[in-house]
């Protein structure tokens, strides 16, 4: 097994990255990729810790990370499973990177900063959707955004129902708890109460 293990052996390899791949960087969010958060509903969320990293889906109405300026991202925290991976994450070390998917559109967009997480009773109203504000929003310092382009979802052919997975034919979260905690946890139960839970608990 050959094993690359330098810069050098990795550039000797892939050699270096073309005009159109340095250009689309931006340290601020320029007017073009405003319009790309505007329209997104979901972003992966990259941060790192003590003990590793994680990355962790948020997802909300289009443009649910705000853009306070062009320097700086609001991303309201909603209701979750409060082990708080991220959030204590970010506590800790302040680097994080967000992904953004647009449905239906190839290019994604990449961002990478540093964040805090803020409780302001104010900006945790701003954030109100049914009546129910965030316990915290993050607010991430922008060093760097560019948008990433479509090879990945045409290869992957995330957008076409087509290919689509039956979600039968997967392990639901009841029996994948069931399995994991010798039937203490999860079941027939937990996946038939989760719809109306999920309704109650979504903001």
């Amino acid at each position: 097994m050959t094993v690359v293990t330098t810069i050098e052996q990795l550039e000797a390899i892939y050699g270096f990255p073309g005009e159109a791949s340095t250009v689309k960087v931006s340290d601020r969010v320029t007017p073009a990729y405003r319009s790309m958060m505007d329209k997104s509903p979901f972003v992966a969320l990259a941060t790192c810790g003590p003990e590793g990293l994680d990355c962790s889906p948020r997802g909300d109405a289009p443009g649910f990370v705000r853009v306070h300026d062009e320097k700086t991202l609001m991303m309201p925290d909603r209701r979750g499973n409060n082990r708080c991976d991220s959030l204590r994450n970010i506590v800790r070390d302040p680097r994080i990177a967000l992904l953004y998917l647009i449905p239906g559109s190839g290019s994604t967009l990449r961002v990478n900063g540093r964040a805090h997480l803020s409780a302001d009773p104010a900006l945790l109203d701003s954030f109100k959707t049914e009546g129910r504000a965030p316990r915290t929003v993050i607010v991430m310092a922008v060093e760097e955004i560019y948008f990433q382009c479509a090879r990945a979802i045409v290869r992957s052919d995330l957008w076409n129902s087509e290919k689509h997975v039956n979600p039968k034919s997967l392990p639901t979260p009841g029996q994948i708890l069931a399995c994991m905690s010798d039937n203490t946890v999860g079941g027939e139960q937990y996946d038939r109460e989760w719809p109306e839970r999920a309704r109650q608990t979504m903001w």
